[in-house]
């Protein structure tokens, strides 16, 4: 059997973020596609892979057909937020196997701008079909799904609601550092009680923004690494999991899919949680982070809301920086946001974040970290572990 080439994240980029009320979802997909060619240096001819989801009848067909791309290598895998991750994973290991040698990985949504322009509703339905037929005839809509999952956490540890609240401020204190983030104005547990109930406990800053954008990552084999412009991010291990889609079937609402994907990933690393220089994970509600970081093992089960509450996710002096751009919750959150953790997460790791760049304790540049998405309501997970060159 021939050997397993070593991957490489070699370019990333966003979109316009934010409010872009002039632009399609595909017009989002190309020029973050674009970008992330030209931070690689390599031309677009070299891309024999792509990846994408949640655009078109024949995703990602027609935004290959919209990019110029005849792809040899496609994938399609749509697992909600946590798309982007098992994606990267499939083509980490598409490459690693010989079945491609560099995979565009892209996405653009317009999400914000379809609702004020009426294209859409504010709600987003899943429908009523297979086993959501049995929850849709008592209103349980995705956010009372993941609230419902915050209440049972409370009930079953403790967990108060200035705790969650606190994930919420120490985002916004992330964002105030990120000039491209959608809302830096710093925020306190007060105001994050004091704001529109949406589901309880859920008030409004406990939920994501809603937002436009698009981004893209580009995945090398190590032979193409030293032709890029910019130095390699690495991919170490992968996991992804699949837990549940009616919620009578998950067995316990206080544990993410992120427990079984998070282990795989650091195992297949070799490497430990207490490694991790800073985290990116899925914050499409306060809970999310909170459970998530026990189930990567960064704390004990039930342990969340005393982490959180130390101020531990902040950039500045924070032990574990978390979603170091201000995350769903201030940054942006254009739909399924799993890509945006990933280019961050790249981002740091090459220096390059500015004023909320992560430092060591010795003021080097950060080596190791973890991305981690979820999809659906706690539905599926996908986390990669990423070191640097």
């Amino acid at each position: 059997m021939a050997a397993r080439r070593k991957v490489a994240v070699v370019g990333v980029a966003l979109s316009d973020c934010g409010r872009v009320d002039d632009a399609t979802p595909y017009a989002l997909h190309a020029q973050a596609a674009r970008r992330a060619l030209a931070d690689a240096g390599l031309d677009r001819s070299l891309v024999d892979g792509f990846a994408s989801a949640g655009l078109g009848t024949l995703a990602p067909i027609e935004v290959a057909e919209y990019l110029g791309l005849r792809p040899t290598w496609v994938d399609s895998t749509s697992v909600g937020g946590s798309t982007w991750e098992v994606m990267a994973a499939h083509a980490a290991d598409a490459i690693a196997a010989g079945h491609a040698r560099v995979v565009l990985l892209a996405y653009g949504s317009t999400a914000r701008a379809d609702v004020r322009a009426g294209r859409r509703t504010g709600t987003l339905s899943f429908g009523t079909r297979g086993p959501l037929q049995f929850e849709a005839p008592y209103g349980h809509t995705l956010i009372a799904k993941y609230a419902m999952a915050a209440r049972r956490h409370m009930i079953e540890y403790g967990t108060t609601i200035e705790q969650l609240a606190e994930v919420a401020v120490q985002a916004r204190a992330n964002a105030a550092l990120n000039p491209e983030a959608m809302f830096r104005t710093p925020v306190t547990v007060d105001d994050v009680l004091a704001g529109p109930m949406i589901a309880d406990p859920f008030t409004k800053l406990h939920c994501c923004v809603r937002s436009d954008g698009g981004a893209a990552m580009l995945l090398a084999a190590e032979e193409y690494v030293r032709d890029c412009r910019t130095a390699p991010v690495w991919v170490l291990g992968s996991g992804e999991h699949i837990s549940h889609s009616a919620m009578s079937e998950w067995p316990d609402f206080t544990v993410s899919p992120a427990a079984a994907s998070g282990r795989l990933a650091f195992e297949r690393a070799g490497v430990r949680p207490s490694e991790i220089d800073f985290a990116e994970i899925y914050d499409a509600f306060t809970y999310m982070t909170l459970v998530t970081l026990e189930d990567l093992g960064f704390c004990g089960k039930g342990e969340g809301g005393a982490f959180v509450e130390k101020g531990r996710l902040r950039v500045e002096g924070g032990e574990l920086p978390v979603n170091t751009d201000g995350g769903g919750l201030s940054a942006q959150h254009p739909g399924m946001r799993g890509l945006f953790l990933l280019v961050e997460a790249v981002r740091q790791l090459r220096g390059e974040c500015g004023d909320r760049q992560v430092r060591r304790v010795d003021g080097s540049l950060p080596r190791l970290t973890v991305a981690s998405g979820t999809g659906g309501w706690f539905c599926s997970s996908g986390t990669v572990v990423l070191g640097a060159g």
